[in-house]
This record gives C-alpha cells, structure tokens and sequence, in this order.
C-alpha cells in the first residue's frame, strides 16, 4: 500500500497508490502525488513495473504519473509499458511531453477503457484484469484481478511405469483416460490432485455505495473498497460521490469476500481508529489500507 489518503496529501498520508505483485510482476494501480517516491521508500524499483492501471482523472489519482514516467525514461528503459486509463489520459501525457519538448525512449501502449461495461483489459497466461463501472461523477473504474484456475497436479508415485506422455497431458487436463473401447484406463480422480485455489484482487477506487458491482465482486478473496468518510458525514460521502466505511462493509458482506480492505481516508479525520470500528460493526474480517504494509492474497 503506497498511498491511502483522498485528495488532501497529509504527511502521513499519501494519495492513492498501490502495487501488485504478481509473479515478480509489477502493476501499479493508480499513481498519486509522489507515488515515485514511495516506490522507492518501499524498496520497490520503478523500472520493475510493466503494467500501470488509471481509475479516473482526479488529480489524487494520477498526478505522479507524468514524473514517473519522465523518471523511467531518463533512467534509460528499452522495455514496453502498458498504460491502462479513461479517455483524455492519452491527450495528457502527448500534451506534456509536447511542450516540454520530450519524447520517449521505450514503447509506451495505452488502452482506454470502457467506463460503462466491465471489459477485458489484459490475459496474461496466468492472470486476466477486468474493468469495474463505478460510480464518481466523471468517468472511474475499478479493476480486478483474477488468477486463472490452475491445472490438477499428477501424483506421480501412483502412476504406472508404462502410461503415455499423451495419457499424462490428458490427466493433468484434469481429464480420464480412455482405452481403445472407451472404457476409464486411468482416471484423473486417482491420479491426481487438485491445484491450488485460484486467488482474486477487486480494487474499487472513488465511487458511491453501487451495488451494481456485486455480481463482479462476488465471493473474491480480496476486496479493496474506498472509505473516505464515516457515518457523521455519510450525506456528504453521496453528494460527492464517496463511500462511508459502513456502506464499504456492507457491500463486502453482500458480495460474500474472504476480506476488505477500506482506505481513500478523508484528511478530515485525524485516527483511522472509527472507520475500523464502523467498518467492522457490518463485516469483521475489515482491515485498514495502512501505508506501506503488504497485504497477501
């Protein structure tokens, strides 16, 4: 978590920011004031990054964006970067780089998004990411991020010496194998086993309470919610097309989650202390975004 403050920066709270680690592959969700910074506060190297995700033109959603980019090309990159955002993000970036009189160094792939249907914007061999519709005023998606599920892994050991490398693919397709008059040769049930449990991330950036989503979102391990405010300004959160942490929790328990995490803190509040309190009154298994932790899938 690199960034968990709403539009007001604190000094100890950033804007929003996040990294996924995938693989050793790195996604970077959103990219606040700074968010350069704290990447390498954290360890994480700029360079590293292959995947960048843009949820709305907020400036506390993006505005890191233009150095970090200017940064990864004085730093010499040569390898692509794939840019996922709304339309007019393009005209940015063309804009600064125009009248500043630069021009990159390494291929940079931009894709706008859809903000009215979940669409798919990448399918990597082990991995799909998925727009979210949310509901903020001006164009906004959330992404998520699901594992695709894995293959039945062979047990060996109980294989007989003999079988065929076309019967071993076929079972570790999770499929028997048949002999030659169509009877079960070797069934997949005996011979292997089930792989592990795909994991899944939803990230839902700035947005009213929308239960619209919960189809999207629906039994994932992860869900990341935008809290901005507590119940003492629950019509504010509304009019401004926010979220209360109590409304986050209850579209996490309608959703069925494994667990929440709420952040997007208004810098109104001084404690986290009563989001987790409100949050947890409706779902227990809440946790807060806290800046620099790592939250693993």
């Amino acid at each position: 978590m690199l960034g968990s403050g709403s539009a007001t920066p604190t000094l100890d709270r950033h804007q929003t920011a996040q990294l996924l680690n995938y693989n050793g592959d790195y996604f970077l969700i959103d990219c606040g004031e700074a968010t350069q910074y704290r990447l390498i506060e954290q360890r994480a190297r700029p360079s590293r990054l292959k995947y960048i995700f843009i949820s709305h033109l907020h400036g506390d959603h993006y505005f890191g964006l233009m150095p970090l980019l200017s940064s990864l090309n004085m730093g010499g990159r040569t390898e692509p970067l794939y840019l996922f955002g709304p339309r007019g993000l393009d005209e940015v970036i063309t804009t600064t780089f125009r009248v500043s009189n630069g021009k990159f160094f390494f291929p940079l792939h931009f894709q706008s998004i859809n903000p009215d249907v979940p669409t798919l914007l990448l399918d990597l061999p082990g991995l799909t990411v998925e727009s979210i519709p949310l509901d903020h005023g001006i164009e906004c998606t959330g992404f998520l991020f699901r594992e695709k599920p894995y293959k039945p892994r062979l047990l060996r050991e109980r294989l007989p010496a003999e079988v065929s490398i076309e019967a071993l693919k076929t079972l570790k397709e999770g499929h028997d194998v048949l002999n030659d008059t169509g009877q079960v040769q070797y069934a997949a049930a005996d011979y292997t086993t089930p792989g592990p449990a795909a994991r899944s991330y939803a990230y839902c950036s700035d947005t009213r309470y929308n239960e619209r989503i919960l189809h999207q979102i629906q039994g994932i391990d992860l869900l990341y919610h935008e809290a901005t405010f507590r119940d003492d300004n629950a019509g504010r959160a509304s009019e401004v097309h926010h979220t209360t942490a109590r409304q986050a929790a209850a579209l996490a328990q309608k959703a069925g989650v494994g667990r929440l995490l709420i952040g997007h803190f208004s810098s109104r509040y001084k404690t986290y202390d009563g989001f987790l309190a409100e949050a947890q009154e409706v779902f227990a298994n809440t946790e807060l975004a806290i800046e620099g932790q790592q939250f693993p899938v």
